[in-house]
């Protein structure tokens, strides 16, 4: 087993209002599918409305899942890894050992165009990225080369942190 530093924890957060209305959006999608399976007449055809239903239903759920789960990112850094949960589950959850992480970089602005919108992002000439809002964030660079990116409240000392760590397992 190895022991690991002791240190400085840290947690970070950040959240968007914004999406609240793109989920109030998926939740208008999913009410229309149920009201139009409730009340609909179905003269016109059952597939049609079937297919209308299921659609609404769907395009609902997706919406207020993907907008849900970024709506806010809480990122913790202890002695031994970098971890990062998204939304109100935690999920989608990335852990990642500082033992893989070569440097650490804070990045006074990112913006959701930079990625090609929020959520979890992966671009092959950038990496990997959870992007809930513009603004500040810290940058891993992993002993593979890939990257991975988080935009996070108080990144400068997250990345502190993690500096702090890194010189501490050269050791």
């Amino acid at each position: 087993m190895t022991v690991h530093p002791q240190g400085p924890l840290w947690t970070g957060r950040a959240s968007n209002r914004a999406q609240w209305l793109l989920a109030a959006a998926g939740a208008a999608c999913l009410a229309l599918g149920i009201e139009l399976a409730v009340d609909a007449p179905w003269t016109s055809g059952v597939v049609p409305l079937l297919m209308s239903v299921i659609g609404c239903l769907a395009a609902g759920l997706l919406i207020l899942y993907g907008t849900l789960a970024f709506v806010h990112v809480a990122v913790t850094v202890d002695a031994e890894a970098m971890v990062v949960r998204c939304g109100h589950m935690g999920l989608p959850r990335r852990r990642i050992s500082l033992t893989e992480v070569t440097s650490a970089e804070f990045l006074p602005r990112i913006t959701p165009q930079q990625w090609g919108g929020w959520g979890y992002r992966w671009r092959p000439e950038k990496g990997t990225a959870v992007i809930v809002r513009r603004g500040e964030g810290l940058e891993l660079r992993l002993g593979d080369g890939k990257l991975f990116t988080v935009t996070v409240d108080d990144a400068e000392n997250g990345v502190r942190v993690i500096r702090t760590h890194l010189r501490a397992l050269a050791r």
